[in-house]
């Protein structure tokens, strides 16, 4: 892909996540795709990666995700991001808390015949948890 493919890949990609469209989301990733989380941990296939996606979604069905630049270098792509949702399905066994979350991290994307090989992404998973009381601690400063 081209870098202005690329570009139009990934603006494509903010729509999906902005409509919260977990099939279209899903479309992206090459049908033996794998997407590796701290949420849903390495999920290999378009279709359990879709199925990651509609779990997110109803945990969180207000889930925003903010992009910043994306950092791309031949097929790879670095896209920072930021993300607020409310917990308010069934999330790690806990049932919905109501309570807000933001989290900042990055996606580390490898691209291929117009479509996502594998996903990266990393995250401050334990502040998460933290936020819809998963986990109890005290936030550093």
């Amino acid at each position: 892909m081209t870098r202005d493919e690329i570009g139009r890949f990934l603006q494509e990609r903010q729509q999906y996540w902005a409509a919260r469209d977990a099939d279209g989301l899903a479309s992206q990733h090459a049908v033996y795709g794998s997407v590796d989380s701290p949420m849903f941990g390495r999920v290999f296939g378009r279709q359990a990666i879709a199925e990651s996606y509609h779990r997110l979604f109803t945990a969180f069905p207000d889930w925003i995700t903010n992009f910043d630049e994306a950092i791309i270098e031949a097929d790879r792509i670095a896209q920072p991001f930021s993300a607020t949702a409310t917990h308010i399905g069934e999330f790690m066994g806990l049932p919905g808390t109501k309570r807000r979350s933001l989290i900042h991290g990055v996606l580390l994307m490898h691209v291929a015949d117009g479509l996502i090989q594998d996903e990266r992404r990393i995250y401050d998973f334990s502040m998460m948890l933290m936020q819809v009381g998963v986990l109890r601690g005290k936030p550093g400063h």
